[in-house]
């Protein structure tokens, strides 16, 4: 035996196993871990260089290898980094990486940290550079079998897109999906055509919008709709028996929902100056407060409006401000934010309807007008003020209000 032998330096193995589908991950013995077998049996067969597999698993089940945004991945680098591991070993070099570019990184990573990188698969030794050929070459296949197959996916999408084949993803309103077509769902298809209906009554989506929340409309999903999904509806050609790819048309194999003539009027409306649409919402929905609030000079304050990205701010301008009139009042508020005035009005709206005076004057009337609502109903009503009031179309609290 030789005194001077050294034993073998003890060389730490992290297992990376990836999977690009999470079909069959549930299943008891899966893809990934037939990749960790056979990468923990070829660290067994180097036993004897020191090889010693971690217990740190290092799995990304569904995750494409075309990007780096891999969770086991990133956690595989912040070990590397954090001096944790000598050497990775993949099943086969794919399973790392599928981009030559990304692969390039990846290798940058492992030689600033001292890691050797194993294919058990495909022997190569990255040290050299006739490895590092082989690596880019075998890398190079990786990538354009990768393209290749996405190419393969897209032209097939595009010409089921075109026979008019419904190709998954989102199900809108009015359909089913039985047998991977676009079934109408009796119910919701009538939903629509009502949406279709009172858009064109209406001529404005804010207004719909705002109505349909109030009657607790919900799209597909169980969530309250808003403007944005209502544009939504009115522009989804699938509604015309149509199906969509890269902003053409092609006959789809589905049932219409939406007549021709509707569709048309409906868009009528929508191809109208967005201005038009808004100063047609603004009438049909006025301020709260329009024509009662005032400064202390006497002047009006009118409502107004500025947007910021999606979000609106509305205001109360005095008239002093708008026709630059000088009014010598320096501290006189000649703006004021609507939400915050209107507020306190309701604030004392709601104080003074539940007031014992106006409480005994309501059951008066009642009584003199004998309506089908009881005493204890309208009392009930006057307690629950936020609820009553959040049931009223904004021209309804705006009339009220005028009232008062």
């Amino acid at each position: 035996m030789d005194i001077n032998a050294r034993p073998n330096r003890r060389l730490r193995c992290a297992i990376y196993t990836r999977k690009s589908s999470e079909e069959g991950l549930d299943m008891e013995f899966n893809s990934l871990d037939a990749q960790r077998e056979a990468c923990e049996a070829y660290i067994v067969s180097q036993r004897s260089e020191g090889w010693v597999a971690t217990r740190e698993r290092y799995d990304d089940g569904g995750f494409s290898g075309g990007t780096l945004d891999r969770p086991g991945l990133k956690q595989l680098l912040a070990d590397i980094d954090d001096g944790l591991i000598d050497v990775v070993v993949v099943y086969k070099i794919d399973r790392l990486s599928r981009s030559l570019m990304d692969f390039s990184k990846l290798v940058e990573v492992f030689d600033r940290n001292g890691v050797t990188f194993v294919s058990v698969t495909q022997s190569f030794n990255t040290t050299t550079s006739m490895g590092r050929l082989t690596l880019n070459i075998l890398l190079s296949f990786a990538q354009f079998e990768r393209e290749v197959i996405g190419e393969r996916i897209r032209d097939k999408v595009a010409a089921s897109r075109k026979r008019g084949i419904w190709m998954g993803g989102y199900v809108p309103l009015g359909y089913d999906v039985q047998d991977r077509k676009l079934v109408m769902n009796d119910a919701e298809a009538a939903s629509v055509r009502a949406i279709f209906a009172r858009f064109i009554e209406l001529g404005s989506a804010t207004v719909l919008a705002r109505e349909l929340r109030s009657d607790g409309f919900r799209n597909k999903q169980g969530t309250l709709i808003d403007k944005g999904y209502l544009y939504r509806v009115l522009n989804n050609r699938v509604y015309r028996g149509e199906a969509m790819h890269k902003g053409k048309a092609y006959p789809g194999e589905h049932e219409a929902i939406i007549e021709e003539d509707l569709w048309n009027r409906a868009h009528a409306i929508l191809q109208e100056s967005p201005r038009k649409r808004a100063n047609n919402s603004r009438a049909q929905t006025p301020a709260l407060l329009k024509g009662l609030i005032f400064s202390d000079t006497g002047a009006a304050m009118t409502p107004t409006s500025t947007k910021k990205g999606a979000k609106l701010y509305r205001y109360y301008v005095s008239m002093d401000v708008i026709r630059n009139r000088e009014t010598g009042q320096e501290t006189a508020p000649l703006r004021l934010a609507a939400g915050m005035v209107e507020d306190a009005v309701v604030t004392e709206v709601r104080r003074i309807l539940q007031t014992p005076e106006v409480v005994t004057q309501m059951l008066t009337s009642l009584k003199r007008e004998q309506g089908g609502t009881s005493e204890a109903d309208a009392i009930a009503a006057l307690h629950d003020f936020d609820e009553l009031w959040g049931k009223l179309f904004p021209a309804e609290q705006a009339r009220i209000i005028q009232l008062l």
